[in-house]
């Protein structure tokens, strides 16, 4: 079901829900003037440095490179130094505090949920603000402003990598595990600024959905997704999802 507001249904679907979970992708990130790889907003980045951002995120290239991908990453932090969390960010921390159960999950590393104030984030792609040790593997918040030593080292005096899924790895352990379970015991289930294909995370709506939760969609556009769930809301998330709230 395509629709072009919040009705009156949804509405009330969201007054009575008790466990909600929330999957968010770069759309709602681009609405804060975040760029993204995959479309959906005017800032997208293809390349850098004449290389394909595929090849800057990969496992292979960190491995033989790592210097570079490092470049590469505090050139994405660098771009996310005057960005602020919108009216999205703000409505999902506020809707935080009024569930019985909430869950929120995010494909995102720009760390502008915590921003906005959510508590407990689930950051299946990591975050552009760590980085994690090669040898000890412990994970530290790295330094405001541009790196001073690439790579940076750990307190063990080995590499840092950039804490975040590269092409070709895993997500972080127990990360989608978390999500998986949300959705499987969420009431109501909402997609926002994601396609979801890609995978797993791609899987959380369907697990929702095939558990009985009422999923809903909130994208400026339809997307390969919309003919599964239940409703689909076209707009922004920063316009869409404080309607949730208000009269």
């Amino acid at each position: 079901m395509i629709v072009p507001r919040v009705t009156d249904d949804l509405r009330r679907r969201f007054g009575q829900a008790r466990r909600v979970a929330v999957l968010t992708g770069a759309g709602i990130s681009a609405e804060s003037g975040v760029p993204t790889f995959r479309g959906g907003g005017n800032a997208t980045l293809w390349e850098w440095r004449g290389r394909p951002v595929s090849e800057l995120s990969s496992a292979e290239l960190l491995a033989t490179d790592p210097k570079t991908v490092w470049e590469w990453f505090d050139y994405r932090r660098g771009l996310l130094r005057d960005v602020r969390p919108n009216a999205g960010h703000a409505a999902l921390a506020a809707w935080e505090k009024r569930f019985e159960s909430f869950t929120l999950a995010t494909q995102n590393i720009d760390g502008l949920h915590a921003a906005a104030g959510s508590r407990s984030v689930i950051e299946l792609h990591g975050s552009l603000e760590r980085g994690r040790c090669v040898r000890c593997g412990a994970a530290s918040a790295l330094p405001p402003g541009p790196l001073s030593a690439l790579p940076p080292l750990c307190t063990c005096g080995a590499p840092l990598r950039p804490d975040v899924v590269l092409f070709g790895e895993m997500l972080p352990p127990g990360a989608y595990e978390r999500a998986e379970e949300a959705a499987e015991a969420c009431d109501l289930f909402f997609v926002v600024g994601t396609s979801a294909v890609v995978y797993p995370a791609a899987m959380l709506p369907r697990t929702a959905k095939s558990s009985g939760a009422f999923v809903v969609e909130v994208n400026p556009e339809e997307t390969d997704l919309s003919a599964r769930v239940d409703a689909t809301v076209l707009g922004k998330a920063g316009e869409v999802l404080p309607q949730f709230t208000t009269s």
